[in-house]
């Protein structure tokens, strides 16, 4: 995915609300720019649909236009619909992209057992210092 290229935002963005990892990274990145991108908990009991069971294993998002993001793709243009472009072309970067490609499975994996460890903390800690700072766009 290009960063630089035009985005059609907003994006929908679905996630695990019930991973507090998960529930603060988003909710972090949709404060920093709310028009960007809308969040729907694909982890609710009332949420239907065919695809919910791969939503669950990998970050999913879909622009404006209905084209669909899925695992680093979609945290990359995520960070880039939240204004941060710097982050986001990181996610995309070619020479790192392998590393993430072997990383992200484990962490979604382990996601909630990365969350027990307080690594949620650590991330939505980030996240705030990045922006007050404003290190991260």
């Amino acid at each position: 995915m290009n960063t630089d290229a035009p985005q059609r935002l907003p994006l929908t963005v679905y996630y695990d609300k019930s991973c507090p990892l998960c529930a603060t990274e988003m909710h972090a990145l949709r404060d920093l720019d709310p028009k960007g991108f809308r969040l729907v908990d694909c982890s609710a009991p009332d949420f239907v649909d065919a695809m919910r069971e791969d939503m669950m294993a990998r970050m999913h998002a879909r622009s404006a236009d209905g084209r669909w993001l899925t695992g680093l793709d979609a945290f990359e243009a995520i960070y880039a619909a939240a204004g941060l472009k710097r982050v986001a072309r990181i996610w995309g970067n070619a020479r790192l992209r392998p590393v993430f490609d072997r990383i992200y499975p484990w962490i979604a994996r382990h996601r909630q057992a990365l969350s027990r460890l307080r690594l949620h903390r650590v991330v939505g800690a980030l996240l705030a210092r990045g922006k007050s700072r404003g290190t991260l766009s």
